[in-house]
């Protein structure tokens, strides 16, 4: 059990800000030519975001297991089919996945945190040409292996040693720090004299450059950012105290993540103009090609650049631990094993399925599925597919087929009558409609 309200609210936002908001939200705004998308996306958070992070806290904490056994629970409370267990299922797999390329990533990160500490410590070389030395990261099968190997371990360890020896401790931790690094470079973006138009190109929208795939892109972010889909929250969910209000705390996790994604792109987009680069170009690379260009021309940019990548590392720690999570969880319920042990196991697979995005960039370089790298197709399926249609099924199950008794007492109690009612009606019918929309966005896709 989480000690606090706010130890569960620091877990769950350490679980939401992550490489998605620091990392995936800057690149992808950018490919998506800005204000238009943050307005679509933000949207997104509301509509769907939120109804849906209610519903997994509510099966959570009432099912009080991991999510397959939660939901096979509450089925049974609910008299309706065990076959639901299926979201348990898919919310594992998916976050599973994530892991694997998340933790090579999140390598990156590590990487280029050591590069500009040996470069701060006058014992490495400093990055004159960002791309090259990019490059030269990806075709490097040994370094790509050993980082994301390290980072592995680092969430594993955590994982371990349990809820508030390793998970509370950890984020009651990063998060505060994380905060701070982010600030930091805040107070720097706002000095380049290019903030105000970091502020337009997020905020003042192009309606022209709106597509169906914008629509489709926004909402997998959505759910990738707040960790929906994957059970995660449902998990952290189990372990919070009945007398926490569910959506005091999921207003305060959506909010705070959200913040940490706009800062990030006000932090980063300042420093890119700044620099004459096009905010637009980079894709996943922009802060590794991009930024360290910025950093080579900034007063102390070798330690802003080294403080950037740790912020980066700490992020991604607080979420890959999220995501190790529920499978964990479900291992020690449904075996004879230990935590450790069953972290061990996860990670260890993980970090096997993590070697085909490694391979992504140097060995299987020429391997695509359906016209996509390894790395980019599971991504693609994990984010753009699952999580949505797990999402959909959390919606439903939690709207329709979970005892209102149930909901009302997890929810109705904590909140006026009309707001019940309004997250009732958002969950049954508009969640679930705009979901299918998109989805149906994404099959005509192919």
């Amino acid at each position: 059990m989480w000690s606090s309200r706010i130890a569960f609210i620091a877990a769950a936002t350490g679980s939401a800000v992550g490489l998605g908001n620091i990392w995936r939200f800057p690149y992808i705004t950018s490919e998506n030519g800005g204000g238009a998308f943050v307005l679509i996306y933000l949207a997104c958070i509301a509509l769907v975001g939120l109804p849906i992070m209610f519903a997994e806290i509510v099966i959570g904490r009432r099912g009080r297991m991991s999510p397959i056994n939660s939901i096979r629970e509450l089925t049974t409370a609910s008299g309706a089919s065990h076959k639901w267990a299926i979201i348990g299922v898919m919310g594992i797999v998916a976050g599973f996945m994530i892991l694997s390329f998340y933790s090579v990533v999140a390598g990156w990160t590590l990487h280029y945190a050591f590069h500009y500490f040996q470069e701060l410590i006058g014992t490495g070389a400093s990055i004159t040409d960002p791309g090259a030395t990019f490059n030269s990261l990806l075709g490097n099968v040994g370094e790509l292996t050993f980082w994301h190997g390290l980072f592995m371990v680092m969430t594993m360890g955590v994982v371990g040693l349990g809820v508030e020896k390793g998970l509370e401790r950890a984020v009651s931790v990063l998060m505060p720090v994380l905060l701070i690094l982010l600030l930091i470079l805040l107070g720097y973006g706002m000095n380049t004299g290019y903030f105000h138009e970091a502020v337009g190109f997020l905020f003042k929208p192009d309606w022209s450059q709106v597509s169906g795939s914008m629509f489709v892109t926004a909402l997998g972010q959505a759910f990738f950012t707040l960790s929906l889909g994957m059970c995660a929250i449902m998990t952290y969910g189990a372990y919070l105290p009945s007398d926490v209000n569910i959506p005091r705390v999921g207003v305060t996790v959506a909010g705070a993540d959200t913040f940490v994604a706009i800062v990030a792109g006000l932090a980063i987009f300042p420093i890119i103009i700044a620099n004459n680069i096009d905010p637009g170009s980079g894709g996943a690379g922009l802060i590794f090609t991009s930024l360290p260009l910025a950093f080579a021309e900034m007063p102390f940019g070798i330690f802003y650049g080294m403080i950037f990548f740790i912020l980066l590392s700490v992020a991604a720690w607080t979420s890959s631990i999220s995501l190790m999570e529920p499978a964990t969880a479900y291992i020690v319920e449904a075996t004879n094993l230990s935590r450790k042990v069953a972290a061990l196991l996860v990670a260890g697979l993980g970090w096997l399925l993590g070697l085909a995005s490694v391979f992504s960039f140097n060995l299987w370089s020429e391997v695509k599925i359906a016209g996509k790298s390894p790395m980019d197709a599971i991504d693609y399926v994990a984010t753009q597919i699952m999580l949505p249609v797990g999402g959909l099924l959390i919606a439903l199950f939690a709207g329709w087929v979970l005892s209102s008794r149930i909901t009302r007492e997890e929810l109705g109690e904590k909140m006026p009558a009309w707001a019940y009612e309004a997250w009732l009606w958002l969950t049954r019918v508009v969640t679930p409609l705009l979901i299918l929309v998109v989805l149906g966005g994404i099959l005509n896709l192919f």
